[in-house]
């Protein structure tokens, strides 16, 4: 068949063919749209997340009450004067005197109010080696961190004047203050990072320059369009920072992926013999809708965090699911534009000793023949597992049933400061001092009082009460605190819960609050409301917000993933096995991520000793994640095995063929995901630690053991099976292939069937 009677169908194919032939049409309908997203985008502005839409529950009542009132509350620091020698007590002359300096040197910087002192407030340890000075930052709290710079200052001045004490300050302000200086610049350093380090891999998987730069310039064009559109689309779905990052991170991944696949199936053909315009044109039907494929079901896994109700995790979804889609439609129009304006000069650049060019002019090989057909070392991984096909599978699912085994004894826990950042601040520190002193003093409960009258009596005799019952009870050793907003009519109570930064414990102070103390006294008076928030009944809100949204994620990323790959397909047997392949590669994550910062397996070798849980929002999160990107590389290697196998070849030299030729890319992409995620992974944050070091597992065992051994030990194993379809399945709308049936490429030689 010549290159002439190639014909191709499909959206894919059509939008690749018209792109090579408007080569400048398409670049600038590109450009156009890139510009006027993040154009649009700047002028509407990111409307961000704010704290009454964060979570349901009470955590979303209280905050909506303080919201509806119009009161801000103002950053609260404290200043802790503790004796370092046990003789010293908050009695004697020497403590009283750091105490008084301390409230007059904070006082003098004009950037406080209501300085109180620990004599008045009764804020004395019970061993009376350690006091509290509290006050509040003026101004909003939100910018609270940059202005209390002279603050800490005048603290050290005392510090320096009283070395026989420990005087140290902490709260909302000085905490955003220290983080910022500390990791600010880590996400940043960390994104920018990732664009030069998948440029290098690139490099060297391409040899030349202008063919690595290429999927970089996709993928950030690409970022930065959803930029934009994440500004437009911000006014429906409020947007945050955290949604950025993944944004970034997924973008960078899934847009090199795609330009990557598109770019070596176009570079295969013209080594092959094919002339630059039928290797495009086929790139387009083969490489083209297996990105389309991948790219849909991307989009509707990174849609499973819409149903969480949990806005940061929607924002993060619909920001995922921009990036992905806007890669994907770039990938099927302007790339082959760009590929048909470059032709040749695709290889400029190339890098000496890399992938020494064996073609004769014109970019194909002097023979007009294939070269070597695909990669030496999974073609001798594939031999051994196409001959032993059931020992290879046991022997592989083995092994990642091992690896996940630990994720059965998964904690999850929403990580205190020392957990998230260990020793490493001096602030840590403190706050352990704070929390040992004055258990749950550092991060109070916060009951908001909302009635007809706050200052009735019957109200102030219920607020009289709860404070006494909240000490009584056992959920607080106190002081607590009661602040007034008589014209708002609305109360601030403050209850430092007993467990202080052992998670568990006060969470059971919370819940004694709130289903015994609560009931009994603020309970009993009509009207009011009295919702309590704080940091610990947020992360026990967020919990239980997430636990609830975990099987409607669950099922609709499993059932339409698997719709999905039933119809593009065609094979109940392919739909089965991709669902079962990419669980058994989530799963792989979770086990590593629990033996690593659960059980401190090697945790020094990535710095998470102690940690001792997962954080609560990152199994979800890895989910999803994970579900999409295995997509990738499931649609890629399996849309080569069936365009072999419909090209005449038996299943099993069909697997041999699909694997081989598609292992360079997948390893090249593969390391490039593994390189990024990684680089989230030397982050201080444990959150963020978690968050690259499981994502880079998934993806190398996902690469390597899934795609390289369990996926053609299975097809093996059910041979014709494989497209196995029910008769009565037969009227769903059929989404396979974009070209006919051995159109694109003539019938494989005996010569390539003779092996690797």
């Amino acid at each position: 068949m010549g290159n002439g009677d190639i014909r191709v169908r499909g959206i894919a194919a059509r939008a690749g063919g018209w792109s090579a032939r408007h080569r400048w049409a398409a670049v600038g309908i590109w450009v156009l749209f890139v510009v006027l997203a993040m154009g649009l985008g700047s002028a509407a502005g990111r409307v961000d997340v704010n704290e009454s839409d964060q979570l349901k529950g009470e955590t979303h009542t209280a905050a909506k009450i303080i919201e509806d009132s119009g009161i801000k509350e103002p950053s609260s620091e404290s200043v802790l004067i503790q004796a370092k020698d046990g003789n010293v007590t908050s009695t004697d002359a020497e403590f009283r005197g750091a105490v008084a300096a301390v409230v007059d040197a904070v006082g003098a910087t004009g950037r406080v109010t209501d300085v109180t002192s620990p004599y008045d407030t009764k804020t004395i340890s019970k061993d009376g080696r350690s006091a509290l000075v509290q006050f509040d930052m003026r101004g909003d709290s939100e910018t609270a961190g940059d202005r209390v710079a002279p603050v800490l200052n005048a603290v050290k001045g005392v510090q320096k004047e009283h070395t026989g004490l420990r005087i140290e300050e902490i709260g909302g302000a000085s905490m955003q203050k220290t983080f910022d200086d500390a990791f600010g610049d880590d996400f940043q350093k960390a994104e920018l990072s990732a664009v030069p380090v998948a440029l290098g891999i690139l490099l060297i998987a391409f040899g030349a320059l202008v063919a690595a730069l290429l999927p970089v310039a996709l993928a950030v064009t690409a970022i930065v369009a959803t930029m934009g559109l994440m500004g437009i689309v911000s006014h429906l779905q409020p947007m945050s920072d955290t949604a950025n990052s993944v944004m970034l991170l997924v973008g960078l991944a899934v847009g090199v992926d795609y330009c990557l696949f598109y770019l070596r199936r176009e570079r295969e053909e013209r080594e092959a013999g094919r002339d630059a315009q039928t290797a495009l044109r086929i790139a387009a039907a083969t490489s083209g809708r297996a990105i389309v494929v991948s790219g849909v079901t991307v989009c509707v896994a990174m849609a499973g965090m819409l149903f969480t109700g949990l806005a940061e995790f929607e924002a993060m979804g619909l920001a995922s699911l921009m990036v992905v889609a806007v890669a994907m439609v770039g990938s099927v129009t302007v790339l082959p534009a760009l590929l048909s304006l470059l032709g040749e000069r695709v290889e400029k650049g190339r890098i000496p000793f890399l992938h020494p060019d064996k073609r004769g002019t014109g970019g194909r090989r002097g023979n007009g023949r294939p070269g070597q057909e695909g990669s030496r070392f999974w073609g001798a991984v594939l031999r051994v597992v196409l001959a032993r096909p059931g020992i290879s599978l046991v022997v592989a699912a083995g092994v990642l049933l091992a690896i996940a085994s630990p994720a059965l004894g998964m904690k999850t826990q929403q990580l205190t400061l020392d957990k998230e950042f260990g020793n490493s601040l001096p602030i840590v520190g403190t706050y352990n001092r704070v929390n040992d002193a004055f258990p749950g003093g550092s991060e109070p409960a916060e009951v908001v009082v909302k009635a007809h009258d706050i200052n009735a009596a019957d109200v102030r005799s219920a607020l009289a009460d709860f404070r006494t019952r909240a000490i009584s009870s056992g959920a607080s050793r106190g002081p607590v605190d009661i602040k007034v907003h008589a014209a708002q009519n609305v109360a601030f109570v403050y209850v430092p819960l007993v467990g202080g930064s052992d998670q568990d414990k006060a969470e059971r102070s919370l819940e004694l609050l709130r289903d015994t103390v609560r009931p009994a006294t603020l309970g009993t008076v009509d009207g009011v409301q009295a919702p309590i928030t704080g940091q610990v009944a947020g992360s026990h809100d967020f919990n239980d917000q997430l636990v609830g949204s975990v099987t409607p994620v669950f099922a609709f990323v499993v059932v339409f993933a698997f719709l999905l790959m039933l119809l593009s397909f065609r094979s109940l047997t392919i739909a089965i096995t991709s669902i079962v392949l990419n669980l058994l590669s989530v799963a792989a994550a979770y086990g590593i991520l629990v033996a690593v910062f659960q059980h401190g397996w090697g945790a020094s070798l990535v710095g998470a000793e102690g940690v001792g849980a997962i954080v609560t929002w990152l199994p979800l999160f890895l989910f999803v994640i994970l579900f999409g990107l295995s997509m990738d590389y499931h649609v890629f290697v399996v849309s080569r095995i069936r365009e072999a196998r419909l090209r005449g070849r038996d299943t099993k030299d069909a697997i041999r063929h699909g694997v081989v030729t598609t292992a360079g890319v997948v390893t090249s992409a593969a390391v490039i995901m593994v390189a990024v995620f990684a680089i989230f992974g030397t982050l201080s944050m444990q959150s963020m630690k978690q968050m690259g070091v499981g994502l880079a597992a998934a993806v190398l065992i996902d690469a390597t053991i899934i795609r390289g051994v369990l996926l053609p030990a299975v097809m093996a194993l059910l041979g014709e099976r494989n497209w196995y379809l029910p008769k009565w399945l037969n009227r769903l709308p059929d989404l396979t292939h974009d070209e006919s049936p051995g159109a694109t490429l003539p019938p494989a030689r005996q010569d390539e069937r003779a092996g690797v």
